[in-house]
């Protein structure tokens, strides 16, 4: 599950994850702890995502749903989760998560608060300035603007199905 930061997709996953009983794995999570163990500081560069292909892996080996969420910006990212997936033996689906409304995914960004400690937060510019390569393969779009989290939840679900 991939999408510019404020898109909502770290909600997203997190009810995602409760609803299916699946794993979540947070690339923004795996980062700061990088952060905190001294090795590294911000930006860290693609361990983060190394790290987190490792262990999506491993769960996925032992028969679990994953849901790796990550702004995932290139398409050597997306790559590199499909290949986890089937590496593994098991579908992908690809998510991105989106919010097209710039001034809802602005207010979003500004007003927001961190929930991993000294996790730093881009500011509205960052965001706008950040490379966020556009997708060349098929995928679910979910688009959260205008919408309460249960509702952009129920159109992924419906999506999910689809697929």
């Amino acid at each position: 599950m991939g999408g510019l930061p404020g898109t909502g997709k770290t909600t997203l996953a997190r009810l995602l994850a409760a609803r299916i009983g699946a794993v979540h794995l947070r690339v923004d999570t795996i980062e700061q702890a990088i952060v905190r163990s001294g090795l590294a500081q911000h930006p860290v560069g693609p361990v983060g995502y190394v790290v987190g292909y490792a262990l999506a892996e491993e769960h996925l080996r032992q028969g679990l749903t994953v849901i790796a969420e990550s702004v995932n910006p290139l398409s050597v990212t997306r790559d590199a989760w499909r290949a986890t997936a089937v590496g593994a033996g098991v579908p992908v689906l690809d998510v991105e998560v989106v919010c097209s409304d710039p001034a809802e995914h602005r207010l979003r960004v500004t007003s927001r608060s961190v929930d991993i400690p000294d996790l730093p937060l881009p500011n509205w510019q960052q965001v706008v300035d950040r490379e966020y390569e556009p997708w060349d393969r098929e995928r679910v779009v979910v688009d959260t603007a205008g919408q309460e989290p249960h509702e952009s939840l129920a159109a992924l679900l419906a999506r999910l199905r689809s697929h």
